[in-house]
């Protein structure tokens, strides 16, 4: 009985969320249309209402630990759920992300995630926006702040061991900043697929930066090596320990 009313809560959370999300984009298209600013402001506003009805509608709250960035670097975080967008976008004052091209037509995300400076890609034209986003923000004509990236490229269960991928490293190397690692254990109570979330705390964790100037399979190996291991001890943390067999 308990997890069918866990459930039933988790379901009327899931819609309400999806559907505040066009409700918020409505109040600040006018702010947004006018500035940047506004735009930031409405996404934070979201990021805000889905951390506060989760805590109250299904019992999972977030925490958040260590330093989150407010100079211009890349965050590098694990990818384990919606939330984690969320709640990493929300602790940085100027976040950003690198999108697939198509999303720029989607309703509210698409037009929000442009004005705050998200970069639309087409596949394999990765290096080209990367480049033209460099050059844009050293000649004033795009906003500074925080490019947030997911290092395995997609959604990744806890204990899930998959590839860095390389296109991390060679933003390093092209941006020459600072990459901050995320870590988390929010795929404990929030997975990547289903109805269900379980209540509980999910740890959201910023770690030490890691300056430029390194070789770049050195950068890699260093970046999984922090956030893996943090994701383990979070993991632990909140009673999930995978099976080694």
């Amino acid at each position: 009985m308990t997890y069918a009313i866990q459930w039933l809560r988790c379901l009327i959370f899931n819609g309400q969320m999806y559907l505040a999300m066009p409700v918020v984009g409505l109040i600040y298209l006018p702010a947004a249309i006018a500035s940047p600013d506004g735009a930031i402001a409405g996404c934070h506003a979201y990021a805000r209402w889905v951390r506060w009805t989760a805590t109250w509608m299904i019992g999972l709250k977030c925490e958040i630990r260590g330093e989150p960035p407010t100079d211009q670097v890349m965050v590098a975080a694990k990818h384990q759920s919606f939330l984690d967008v969320l709640i990493i976008y929300g602790a940085i004052p100027r976040g950003k992300f690198i999108m697939k091209s198509i999303l720029k037509y989607a309703p509210v995300i698409g037009q929000f995630g442009l004005r705050i400076g998200c970069i639309p890609v087409d596949r394999g034209k990765r290096g080209q926006a990367i480049k033209k986003m460099v050059a844009d923000v050293k000649a004033g004509r795009a906003l500074p702040g925080q490019l947030i990236i997911y290092p395995q490229g997609t959604r990744t269960p806890p204990g899930d061991k998959r590839p860095y991928k390389i296109g991390t490293g060679a933003l390093y190397k092209e941006l020459d900043q600072p990459v901050v690692p995320v870590a988390t254990n929010v795929g404990v109570y929030w997975p990547k697929r289903g109805v269900y979330r379980k209540p509980g705390v999910a740890v959201f964790e910023f770690l030490p930066r890691i300056e430029p100037g390194l070789e770049v399979e050195d950068f890699m190996q260093r970046l999984e090596t922090v956030i893996e291991t943090k994701c383990d001890e979070l993991n632990a943390e909140a009673g999930f320990f995978p099976n080694d067999s």
